[in-house]
């Protein structure tokens, strides 16, 4: 039998409301009663009731997160670590995948609102506005996307980018491809905000292509139209584009990386097990999923008030499909 809050108050020798007052509003109590109340509940091994709670604090105990697509391991990754984080704060987590569409995730957005205290909007495609109006009906942290006004937590895409040009022009390419992701992502804004200038500082001869579906099917496509511009470099969006792209080449006969070097961005668990293994740039997936959380319940327990960013490092992983150009 589950101990019921009318046995901690009796054991505390204080009254249901007082019992109920320390748990949910410590400030209207006395510090000796509330201690005397906490005690109690510890002995008995009391565990408030989550609906119960709710009607008194106004809250619900959940957390939502909306992300854009769970078949992509980058995003259930994110998930994963926000579960965990939650959980040790005794929330539960709604989750909801908008496959990419930016009207779905206005409706899931919306519904979830109603049955959490916050969300985690992960790398959302919609408009500055339409986050903004999003935040105004219910506390919203960012990942992967800034906003003015909106906590958020960042990952450093563009040093990321920086890297993989310091990397190739090291290498000794000269002319590389870079393969958009979605131009409404702010992923791949971010990721081009650190390719442009990289290039242009490392006398890189660069040529954007795209966009594409940041999927392997994306990278299917994309590997063709890379080849027929004569690079000896290709840049992927993410790690499963630039798995598309290996298996592309491999198709046509191309070998990786002794004509053509490829990288990819996320450091996703197969970029280390295919043949030959990814070069690619490991983001900060777990830590950023566990800030956000962080994040949010700081917003809730405030109330509002400043809206913090915060950005986690990225870091180049070299590996297999990366090598110096051919001389022939």
């Amino acid at each position: 039998m589950a101990v019921t809050i009318r046995e901690v108050a009796r054991r505390a020798q204080v009254s249901v409301a007082t019992v109920s007052r320390s748990l949910s509003s410590p400030g209207l109590v006395r510090q000796e009663t509330r201690e005397r109340v906490l005690a109690a509940a510890a002995e008995l091994g009391y565990q408030p009731n989550r609906a119960a709670r709710g009607l008194i604090t106004g809250r619900t105990g959940n957390l939502g997160i909306v992300v854009p697509d769970l078949e992509n391991p980058f995003f259930t990754g994110v998930l994963k670590a926000v579960q965990a984080q939650a959980r040790h704060a005794d929330y539960a987590v709604f989750v909801a995948d908008s496959d990419e569409d930016p009207v779905a995730e206005v409706k899931l957005l919306q519904t979830m609102a109603k049955q959490v205290d916050g969300v985690v909007l992960c790398a959302p495609g919609l408009t500055d506005q339409q986050v903004h109006e999003a935040a105004e009906g219910t506390p919203l942290v960012l990942l992967n996307r800034s906003l003015p006004g909106i906590p958020a937590a960042l990952m450093n895409s563009a040093d990321g980018m920086r890297q993989i040009v310091d990397h190739l022009v090291a290498l000794g390419h000269r002319r590389c491809a870079y393969l958009n992701g979605p131009h409404t992502s702010w992923s791949n804004q971010e990721r081009l905000r650190g390719l442009r200038p990289a290039a242009r500082r490392r006398g890189l001869d660069l040529v954007e292509l795209g966009p594409f579906a940041p999927r392997y099917e994306g990278g299917l496509q994309a590997a063709d139209l890379a080849l027929a511009e004569d690079v000896t470099a290709i840049i992927a969006y993410n790690d499963i584009m630039a798995l598309g792209v290996l298996a592309r080449l491999r198709d046509r006969g191309v070998r990786v990386p002794e004509d053509v070097s490829v990288t990819g961005f996320d450091d996703l668990t197969f970029a280390a097990l295919c043949s030959p293994a990814l070069t690619t740039v490991a983001m900060p997936v777990a830590p950023a999923g566990r800030v956000a959380v962080d994040l949010l319940l700081d917003w809730l327990a405030a109330d509002g008030g400043e809206a913090p960013h915060v950005t986690l490092d990225t870091q180049l992983i070299v590996r297999g499909t990366t090598a110096p150009p051919s001389s022939g």
